[in-house]
C-alpha cells in the first residue's frame, strides 16, 4: 500500500535527507519522455504534464511510502544535458551537486527514458552515470514500442549499463508498484562496472553497442510521417494552425453560450432569493456584493473550460510541440525562438507561468523579450472581458459560411495581441536586447491517443484557478467595491425612478467621484465613471471589469447585464455603450497590464523593478492609444 502527500519545492531551508533523515530520489530526463506523469502516478499528484519542454521549471516533490519505508521523490526540470545551458537546466545540474542552498544531493536518481527514443536518450544516460550516483533507469512508453513491432530486452539492457532496469506504462498503472519498491531502496541499486566513455567518438559507439545488445528496431511510424508532412509544411502547417484557431474561436460561441445562460439564470435565483430572505442593507451586500459580483464572472466559467479543454487536447495528441517547431523560423525573426512559442501559447491560458516557462530559454535576453511579449496574449482573464461585450454588441450573423461575426471578432482581438506581442519582443530585440542566436532543440513526439483523465485534469486545473480566482480575488474587490458604491449615502431628489435614484447615489458615493475623477483622463476613449471605476477594479484582476459592471448597473434594471448595458443612457439621455466605446473598451483590454500578478512574477523573473514598470507603462499606453485610434476608426466606419 502507498500512499503519498505534496511537500514543498526548491527553495526551502535544509534539504529533506538531513533534516528528517528520509532518502531523497530525483527523477531525470529529457523533455517529453513522461516523467511527469510518472511522477504524478507516483505520487498521486497532478503536477502540469505536457508534450513540449518547458512545463516543469522548478522542482516537485512527494513522498512516497512502500510497507513503512519511505522516500522523498523529486520531479526535476526535463534536460537534454547536465552542462546547463538555460536557468531550467541550471536547477537540474544544481540539484545533482547538492548546490541549492538548503537542499541536499539525491540518495539516487532514477533516469526516465522514452523506449520509442532509447539511442537519443542514452547520451544524458552515459553523463549521468558519470556521477557516480546511484541509478536506475526507468523505461517509459514500451506499449508504443510493442504496437509498433519493437521490443527492449530489459536485462540485457540493465546488464549492458550495469544498473537496474524498469519498465513502465505509466498513465495504465503498469510497473508501478515494482517500481515503487525499488524507489524506497535506492542504496540497493547496482553500479555501473564500467563509466561510460567521455569523448563524442566513444560515447556514439557506446550507445551504438547498447542498442545493438538489447533493441529490436521499431518500424517507422508511418502516420506519424504523413501527418508531419503536412503539419510541419511552411504553407500547410500555418493553414492547419489557423483553421483550428478559427474553430475554437467559434466553438467559444455556439457552444458555451447556452450553458452560460443557464448559469447567469441561476445566479439571478440565488440573488433575488437572498435579497428577499435577508431584507435590508446587509441582504442587498449579499445579493449585489456578493453573489452578483461573484456570479458576473462565474457565468462565463463555460468559456475557461472549453479553453483549457482544448489546449489539453492539442497538448496531449502531440499537436503544440509541432507548433512550436512551425514558429521558429517566425519567432526568430522577432527575437525570440521556438522555445518563446511554448511560453507564448502559455501565456493565453495566463501569463505567470507562461514567463515562469521561460526558463528553458538559454538567451537571456531572448528569455526577456520573451517575458515582456507574454502579458499581451489574450489570457483567459480577459475572456469574460471579450465574451460579455462581444455577445452583446455584435451580432450574431453568419459572414462566410459556418464562420458567425462574434468567433471572427473574438479570433481577431487574439490575434491582435499575438502580433502585437511579436512586434513588441522585435522593438525590445533591436533596441535594448540585442542577441546573438543559440541553437533550438526540440524532439517531436509521437502523435498519441489522449486519455480522458489527462483532458480532463488540464480542464480541472484551469478551471479551478479561475473558480479560485473567483472565490477570492475577484470575492474581496467586489465586496470593497459594492461597500464603496454605497458610501457616503446621499439624499436623490424627489420624483426620480428607482433606477435614477441608485445611479444618483453611486455617481455620488466614493467609487462613483473616483470614476467621475478620472474623466478627464478616459473621457476622450468614451469611457463613462461606471466604466472608469470597472478599469480601476481590474487591476487587482481583469475579470473584476465584468463583476463591477454588474454591480455599478445592478439596481438599473431587472434585466440581465447585456440587456442592461444595451440600454444604459447618461443624464443627457446619451447611449454609453455606442460601437465606438465598446471597441475602445476591447482595444484596451488587449493591451493594458492590468495583472499585479503578472507585474509580481516579471519582478521576480528578472530580478529588477525596471522591466515591469516599462512593462506597465508603454502597455498603458499601447491601450490609450489603440483605444482612442479604435473609436475613430469606427466613429468613421459607422
Amino acid at each position: 500500500m502507498s500512499n503519498c502527500h505534496d511537500d514543498a519545492s526548491v527553495g526551502r531551508a535544509g534539504s529533506a535527507t538531513t533534516l528528517t533523515g528520509v532518502r531523497q530520489v530525483a527523477l531525470l530526463g529529457s523533455p517529453n519522455v513522461g516523467k511527469t506523469t510518472l511522477f504524478n502516478a507516483l505520487s498521486g499528484l497532478r503536477a502540469k504534464t505536457a508534450n513540449y519542454p518547458g512545463v516543469t521549471v522548478t522542482r516537485r516533490e512527494a513522498v512516497v511510502t512502500v510497507d513503512h519505508e519511505t522516500v522523498r521523490v523529486v520531479d526535476l526540470p526535463g534536460t537534454y544535458s547536465l552542462t546547463p545551458i538555460s536557468p531550467d537546466e541550471q536547477v537540474v545540474a544544481d540539484a545533482l551537486h547538492g548546490a541549492i542552498p538548503g537542499v541536499g544531493a539525491p540518495d539516487g536518481l532514477a533516469i526516465v527514458v522514452d523506449a520509442t527514443s532509447l539511442e537519443r536518450s542514452l547520451l544524458l544516460v552515459g553523463q549521468v552515470l558519470r556521477l557516480g550516483i546511484p541509478s536506475l533507469l526507468v523505461l517509459t512508453m514500451v506499449d508504443e514500442v510493442a504496437a509498433r513491432g519493437g521490443a527492449v530486452n530489459v536485462e540485457r539492457l540493465g546488464k549492458a549499463l550495469g544498473i537496474p532496469v524498469v519498465s513502465v506504462v505509466g498513465h495504465r498503472g503498469i510497473g508501478l508498484d515494482h517500481l515503487r519498491e525499488m524507489l524506497v531502496h535506492p542504496e540497493r541499486w547496482e553500479q555501473p562496472v564500467l563509466s561510460p566513455p567521455a569523448d563524442s567518438a566513444g560515447r556514439a559507439a557506446w550507445v551504438r553497442s547498447i542498442m545493438a545488445s538489447s533493441v529490436q528496431t521499431l518500424d517507422v511510424d508511418a502516420r506519424t510521417r504523413r501527418i508531419d508532412a503536412v503539419l510541419l509544411h511552411p504553407v500547410a502547417g500555418a493553414a492547419v494552425f489557423i483553421g483550428v484557431m478559427l474553430a475554437f474561436f467559434q466553438a467559444i460561441f455556439a457552444l458555451a453560450a447556452p450553458v452560460q445562460g443557464w448559469i447567469g439564470t441561476l445566479f439571478d435565483w440565488l440573488g433575488r432569493g437572498t435579497a428577499d430572505l435577508i431584507p435590508g442593507f446587509f441582504g442587498r451586500f449579499l445579493a449585489e456584493g456578493i453573489i452578483g459580483g461573484v456570479g458576473g464572472v462565474l457565468v462565463f466559467l463555460p468559456q475557461i473550460l472549453l479553453l483549457f479543454f482544448i489546449l489539453a487536447l492539442l497538448e496531449k495528441v502531440g499537436y503544440l510541440a509541432r507548433a512550436a517547431f512551425l514558429a521558429d523560423r517566425v519567432m526568430g525573426r522577432f527575437g525570440m525562438e521556438g522555445r518563446s512559442f511554448v511560453s507564448i501559447l502559455s501565456s493565453f491560458a495566463c501569463a505567470v507561468p507562461g514567463i515562469m516557462s521561460t526558463r528553458t530559454i538559454p538567451s537571456e535576453r531572448r528569455r526577456i523579450a520573451t517575458m515582456m511579449a507574454a502579458p499581451l496574449m489574450t489570457c483567459s482573464a480577459r475572456l469574460p472581458v471579450f465574451t460579455l461585450l462581444i455577445s452583446t454588441f455584435v451580432p450574431n450573423r453568419a459572414v462566410l459560411g459556418p464562420l458567425r461575426a462574434q468567433g471572427l471578432v473574438l479570433f481577431g482581438l487574439y490575434a491582435l495581441g499575438a502580433v502585437s506581442g511579436l512586434v513588441y519582443a522585435l522593438i525590445l530585440s533591436v533596441t535594448k536586447l540585442r542577441h546573438t542566436g543559440v541553437p533550438f532543440m526540440m524532439e517531436l513526439p509521437p502523435y498519441r491517443r489522449p486519455t480522458a483523465r489527462d483532458v480532463l485534469y488540464g480542464m480541472y486545473d484551469g478551471a479551478a484557478s479561475f473558480v479560485k480566482k473567483a472565490g477570492t480575488v475577484i470575492l474581496v474587490t467586489s465586496a470593497v467595491l459594492w461597500l464603496l458604491l454605497q458610501v457616503p449615502v446621499s439624499s436623490p431628489p424627489p420624483g426620480l425612478t428607482n433606477a435614477q435614484q441608485s445611479s444618483y447615489k453611486m455617481e455620488r458615493s466614493i467609487a462613483g467621484r473616483v470614476g467621475k475623477g478620472l474623466g478627464p483622463v478616459f473621457s476622450p476613449l468614451g469611457f463613462d465613471w461606471r466604466t472608469n471605476v470597472a478599469v480601476i477594479g481590474s487591476l487587482s484582476a481583469r475579470e473584476v471589469f465584468v463583476s463591477t459592471l454588474a454591480l455599478t448597473t445592478a439596481s438599473n434594471s431587472e434585466a440581465s447585464l447585456p440587456e442592461t448595458l444595451r440600454g444604459l443612457k447618461d443624464a443627457n439621455g446619451r447611449t454609453i455603450y455606442d460601437p465606438q466605446t465598446v471597441a475602445a473598451v476591447l482595444i484596451f483590454f488587449v493591451y493594458a497590464l492590468q495583472c499585479l500578478s503578472t507585474i509580481a512574477v516579471l519582478r521576480r523573473e528578472t530580478n529588477s523593478w525596471w522591466w515591469p514598470s516599462v512593462a506597465f507603462t508603454s502597455m498603458f499606453a499601447m491601450a490609450y492609444a489603440g483605444a482612442l485610434l479604435a473609436r475613430l476608426v469606427v466613429g468613421w466606419w459607422v
